[in-house]
This record gives structure tokens, C-alpha cells and sequence, in this order.
């Protein structure tokens, strides 16, 4: 790093010692070596009212955000400056990547265009487009990354439609006030609010600028080249697909992200492709020995009209007359629009599934009562369900499917996190479990030299007779 670099980084407090080597270089390399960057380094205008990519960063970020950055390191209107130092342009990635709700609102304020002011509302619509810039440029960076996960998911059909994306977007800005009243403006009270609250939203535009900051270069490289993003942590690790050539993705990039970011934190990092409609055939018996056992699960239907819902079941399926699952469980839809409906605890009707009964339905249901359940699969003939028009198990839920009875199109079960193990893989890890001290020879000895008998020895040998 050059000199230049050392000086700027150094004139920022808010960075760490790691951070100012990167975002320094960065700088260095959009400013070409001088202390201030000038908007055309960072934005080259098209047409007229238009923002084309622009020249530093590349076409992994979106047009519109392009332009929300400029508005808070340049200003708008009359006040707007000619250049940006180092500390404001360091500024933008600190409050975006840890910043307190006030310095992100400050952020947002800004980056829209408006001064920070607590008199100030919002136009809904603006916030909504800033919302979907931020989606918008990190499904670009999942497009453009080289991990084999992402990999995988694409070439496997799911490949992060703009309109999928849009609606990512939405749904984000849809949690900001109530989902059955329209929307219109923000005040500052509700958008700190939101922004407490909004956990999507923070984990995006973090690997956002995470990206576009240079946070995740190798050491040594300054290049000044767009960068390839680092390993995206919102998309789970997908297991099973590799076998299926002609797998049919009926979901979308946009909604896996969606929907991962929903379920517990410590099942996210991986989805097990467990049964599919088209794949293993339209067997309710089928799909039941596929997703028995298999821990917590997602369940993602596509009806006959192209709406596509589904559930989250926290505990593994089994057959049986009794409902089983938590309150984690969750059902959602992700077309026409991605919508969450969380458990009420009103009751416990969370996951139920049953086959070959006289005296009980046969089928699978999440939420509501037998016969008028949020989601019933119907055992025989596997291929019709139906979603009732009120569910009191799960919170502002409205019928999923776009007409209450329905034909399957398409529907699949992936399990989440890792595969519990069975009793049988559970008592094999015991029996090969070495004792501790197998492991600490130098522990052994120090219980020899002091007289204490080795206890563990002694148990391993009578198991032994």
C-alpha cells in the first residue's frame, strides 16, 4: 500500500486496523491516488434522469443504488459537493456494515435524498425502491460469485429473475408498517423502529458493502478491478442436487434467500434436497418415507394457478393421530408475493401428517383444524389440497393458495440444517467415542506419577468382557 493509502486510513477513527488497509486501497484506487474522489470516478452519466453502472464498482451493484450512494457521499440539489474525502467515504461503509439505528437512519435519510430530520416522513414508494436496490445488488453479487454454492444453485435452474428480485425487495419494505393497510409515508419514529427490527434488511446491505468496500480481497491485492464477493452467508449450502441433471426449479434465487433467513439461525447453512412431485414421482407414500426423520424441514408447494407457499416444520415428520412440531413454525407464500405468517400459540396444530387411518384423515396438514387446515395435502389421490380462508395457528394469515381447493403443480421438501442422527448412527458414535484420556497421554502419566487410579481404563475393560 502506498503512502497516500497510509495517510487517508489513518485519518479514520471509525475503521478497524483491517478495514483501513482495504477500504484505503479502495479508495486509492477510485480516486487514482489523490485525496478526494470526484462523482464522475464513481458514476458515469447516461441518459437523461438516468444512471448508467458505474465505472469503479462495476455491474455488480444496481442503478438506482448507484445513485442513493452519490446522493450521501456527494449531497442533492444546490448543496451537492464536487468531491468526497476519505472519511465520509469511509462513513458509508461503517454505518451500513455496524452502525447504531441512528446512524443508519442517517444513512437512509441521505442516501433518499432528504436531510436527517425527525419532522421529515419518508415517501413509502422511495423507501421501497431503496429497499429493492439493496436486494437488487446482492442477488448481482450471488450472480457474479464463485463459490460452489451459488454455483450449484444456479445451474440448477434457480436463477434470481429481476422480478423475483423486485418482490425480495418488497417484502423487505412490506415489514415496515401494517401488511393490510397501504402505506404511504414513514415517520422517523417508525423507520427507527424498523430498522431495529428488520434483520433481513441489516444482513443485506451488510455483504453489500462488505463487497463493494473490498473488505473480502486477498492480502497483498490492490487491484482496483470489481472484486469477486465473498462467500454470500445468507444462501445455505445445497446438498443433493448434484445427482439430478434435469432438475425442474419452480423457486427462485430471491425466494431461498427469503425464505433461509426466516428459519432458525443454526439450521441455515444448509438445505438437503429431500423429495420432489416431478422427481420421485406424485406418491403420498412416497414423499412420507423420503421426509420421515429427517429433522426440520421446508415445505414448498406451486398450485395449478402458479401461486407457490408452503410451511416451515420445526421437528421431523412422522406418521401418527397426534400434531407435533414448536412454536418456530412458520408458513409463507413467495408468489405473487413473499409474505411470513408466525405462530400464534393459539394452539398447537403445527404439523401433522397421517396414511392408511379409517378413523383419522389421510394426509399432511400445517395449521388450523382437519378440513380446514392453512395447508392439507391429501393422501389418496396424492395431487389435491386445499388452504382454508382463516387459520388462528399462525399470525395475520390469509388463504395461501389462490382458490381454496387446488391441483399440486409442482411440490418439494428440503430438509434444513444438518441430518439428526438415527438411534442406531447415535449409539455407533458412543461405542467409538475415545476415552479423554486416549487423548491426553501427558494427563495419564501426571495420574500414574501422583498414585490415582485411571477410572475410565477400568470401565473400558469391563465393557470389554
Amino acid at each position: 500500500m502506498g503512502n497516500t493509502s497510509k495517510k487517508l486510513a489513518a485519518k479514520c477513527t471509525l475503521l478497524t486496523k483491517d478495514e483501513q488497509k482495504y477500504v484505503a486501497a479502495t479508495f486509492r484506487a477510485a480516486s487514482k491516488n489523490s485525496e478526494r474522489i470526484r462523482e464522475d470516478d464513481l458514476i458515469v452519466s447516461g441518459k437523461v434522469d438516468a444512471v448508467s453502472l458505474e465505472k469503479f464498482w462495476g455491474p455488480q451493484i444496481d442503478p438506482r443504488l448507484a445513485q442513493y450512494l452519490t446522493n450521501f457521499l456527494f449531497g442533492s440539489g444546490q448543496q451537492k459537493l464536487p468531491t468526497v474525502d476519505f472519511n465520509r467515504f469511509a462513513e458509508l461503509y461503517v454505518y451500513n456494515v455496524r452502525g447504531t439505528v441512528d446512524e443508519r437512519m442517517m444513512v437512509t435519510y441521505n442516501s433518499l435524498g432528504k436531510d436527517y430530520n425527525e419532522e421529515v416522513e419518508l415517501p413509502y414508494q422511495l423507501l421501497r425502491e431503496y429497499c429493492e436496490s439493496i436486494a437488487s445488488t446482492y442477488i448481482k453479487m450471488l450472480k457474479a460469485s464463485t463459490s460452489k454454492r451459488a454455483q450449484t444453485w444456479m445451474s440448477k435452474g434457480f436463477r434470481g429473475r429481476a422480478s423475483h428480485v423486485q418482490a425480495l425487495g418488497e417484502a423487505v419494505a412490506a415489514t415496515l408498517g401494517d401488511a393490510d393497510t397501504p402505506q404511504h409515508h414513514c415517520t422517523a419514529q417508525q423507520l427507527s423502529r424498523w430498522l431495529q427490527m428488520n434483520i433481513l434488511l441489516k444482513q443485506l446491505a451488510e455483504l453489500v458493502f462488505v463487497n463493494l468496500y473490498g473488505i473480502n480481497k486477498k492480502q497483498g491485492d490492490e487491484s482496483p478491478t470489481p472484486l469477486p464477493p465473498m462467500a454470500p452467508s445468507l444462501l445455505p449450502i445445497p446438498e443433493g442436487l448434484d445427482p439430478m441433471p434435469d432438475y425442474p426449479a419452480f423457486i427462485d434465487l430471491s425466494h431461498i434467500v427469503w425464505l433461509n433467513s426466516h428459519i432458525p439461525q443454526k439450521h441455515q447453512h444448509k438445505w438437503r434436497f429431500l423429495f420432489s412431485s416431478h422427481i420421485h414421482g406424485e406418491s403420498f407414500s412416497t414423499m412420507a418415507g423420503r421426509i420421515i426423520d429427517q429433522g426440520p424441514s421446508i415445505l414448498i408447494i406451486e398450485d395449478n394457478s402458479g401461486h407457490i407457499f408452503g410451511g416451515f416444520a420445526p421437528e421431523s415428520w412422522s406418521l401418527g393421530p397426534n400434531f407435533g412440531g414448536t412454536d418456530e413454525s412458520f408458513l409463507f407464500t413467495v408468489a405473487p408475493k413473499m409474505r411470513v405468517y408466525p405462530a400464534t400459540t393459539y394452539n398447537n396444530h403445527y404439523q401433522y401428517m397421517n396414511h392408511h387411518t379409517k378413523t383419522l384423515p389421510n394426509g399432511l396438514l400445517m395449521g388450523g383444524q382437519f378440513n380446514f387446515g392453512a395447508i392439507w395435502v391429501n393422501a389418496d389421490p396424492f395431487g389435491e389440497g386445499s388452504s382454508a380462508e382463516s387459520c388462528s395457528t399462525y399470525r395475520n394469515y390469509r388463504r395461501l393458495s389462490k382458490d381454496p381447493t387446488f391441483r399440486i403443480r409442482s411440490l418439494e421438501v428440503w430438509g434444513v440444517g444438518d441430518k439428526p442422527l438415527s438411534v442406531k448412527e447415535s449409539l455407533a458414535s458412543l461405542s467409538t467415542r475415545s476415552s479423554v484420556l486416549d487423548t491426553h497421554k501427558s494427563d495419564r502419566s501426571f495420574l500414574q506419577m501422583i498414585g490415582k487410579p485411571q477410572v475410565s481404563d477400568g470401565y473400558r475393560e469391563a465393557k470389554n468382557d
